[in-house]
């Protein structure tokens, strides 16, 4: 897509925002400061919700949001009302120094659930963020490394959007997120920030749009996760609507569709103790729903990822997952194939098995799944609908961090 351009910086591209990020050991805050901008959110779907989410939601309702503060080492959950007084005790000291109504900002925490924040550590990290407040590139970055956890990487993006009309607006965003991924959505943390000029029921609208299309379709160990917010901003300094008689501009929601599948992708690559990184694309399936079912099973199935580990095309596994998966699927017209940056290979054509022991084709898998990145590729002949769904490979090292995560 040649009106999307990738740029570097994060959030340093837009101009009137500014952010910061500290740590203390384990401990790290992030703020945001985009002052009276339009906003919305999509949160977990998890029936146990932490503090924080339930305080933003009611922020966020009222489409305005000046301020975010993000903590992570804890993510303040199952903590009863001293969970919600420890969200208005940061809200409140964020909006003593920088001056901003408490009823416009944001909270979000990251961490460990069923343990008390450590209000004295927090708050210190939180006063040392907020004395570091910059728009320079440094700042974004710092931000995005104070709210990770188990991430091995921070992960930024941003990028210029020519809309249809021929103006150009920017769309930058961190998140944070490599373990207890599973869609609805997939521990996340996301925050996306434009200077585009939107309605709030328009944001509401496309950041739905682009969660479903990178969010809600990643998969790192199948655990939904308490705290999972993602959280977007206008703040309008670009001067540009990007609403024509209420409808979005199809560019606009293109360029925030690329901000959110790329950072989603960079979750998945980071996820705990991955070692390759896996897309499943179905096409022709009977409905989009349908191929969402059959590419998020895939992504899920324990067996097909310890497979893709250990480098093993074993592709029974996928045809299985397609299976139990719940979409219409008729053995006897689809084809799956495999693939890695530079070959590809089908496994199945047409109903027609291909890849037996000692046959080219299995021996063409077995070269693509030593790969760092691999795609399994499926066609149902059924229709037009088509996802694409992420996810890493399951380790021994995923394992072990897990086993061993609050010890």
């Amino acid at each position: 897509m040649d009106f999307i351009r990738d740029i570097d910086g994060g959030f340093s591209v837009i101009e009137n925002i500014k952010v910061s990020g500290a740590r203390e050991g384990k401990y790290g805050v992030s703020v945001i400061l985009a002052p009276q901008s339009t906003a919305s959110g999509v949160f977990t779907t998890n029936k146990v919700v932490a503090a924080p989410v339930t305080y933003t939601k009611k922020v966020v309702k009222n489409g305005i949001v000046s301020a975010i503060v993000v903590n992570s080492g804890n993510a303040n959950c199952f903590t009863g009302q001293k969970g919600i007084d420890d969200c208005e005790e940061l809200v409140n000291l964020v909006s003593k120094d920088l001056d901003v109504p408490a009823n416009e900002i944001a909270i979000c925490s990251t961490g460990v659930i069923g343990r008390e924040m450590p209000m004295d550590i927090i708050s210190k990290v939180a006063y040392e963020s907020i004395s570091k407040l910059g728009d320079k590139p440094e700042n974004s970055l710092a931000a995005a490394k104070a709210i990770m956890t188990t991430d091995t990487f921070p992960k930024e993006e941003a990028c210029e959007v020519t809309l249809t009309t021929g103006e150009v607006i920017k769309i930058a965003g961190i998140t944070k997120g490599s373990g207890m991924i599973a869609p609805n959505m997939a521990t996340m943390l996301s925050f996306i920030v434009t200077d585009a000029v939107i309605s709030q029921n328009a944001i509401k609208k496309a950041l739905k749009i682009a969660a479903d299309k990178s969010f809600n379709m990643i998969i790192v160990d199948g655990d939904e996760s308490t705290n999972d917010t993602c959280l977007m901003l206008a703040n309008g300094s670009s001067g540009v609507n990007v609403e024509n008689d209420g409808e979005i501009d199809s560019n606009f929601q293109e360029g925030l569709n690329h901000v959110c599948i790329n950072l989603a992708k960079k979750m998945a690559r980071d996820g705990e103790g991955a070692s390759k990184f896996i897309e499943a694309n179905v096409q022709g399936a009977e409905s989009f729903e349908d191929a969402k079912l059959a590419a998020k099973a895939i992504v899920t199935s324990p067996l097909f990822k310890s497979a893709v580990f250990g480098g093993d095309p074993n592709w029974g596994r996928i045809v299985s997952a397609i299976g139990y998966s719940g979409c219409e699927l008729n053995p006897d017209i689809v084809t799956i194939a495999i693939a890695d940056d530079e070959d590809e290979t089908d496994l199945v054509r047409k109903g027609e098995i291909l890849a037996f022991e000692g046959t080219p084709y299995l021996g063409c898998a077995e070269k693509i799944m030593q790969s760092k990145n691999i795609t399994v590729k499926i066609d149902m002949f059924l229709g037009d609908g088509e996802a694409t769904a992420r996810c890493c490979d399951l380790t021994y090292d995923s394992v072990k961090i897990n086993a061993e995560y609050t010890t």
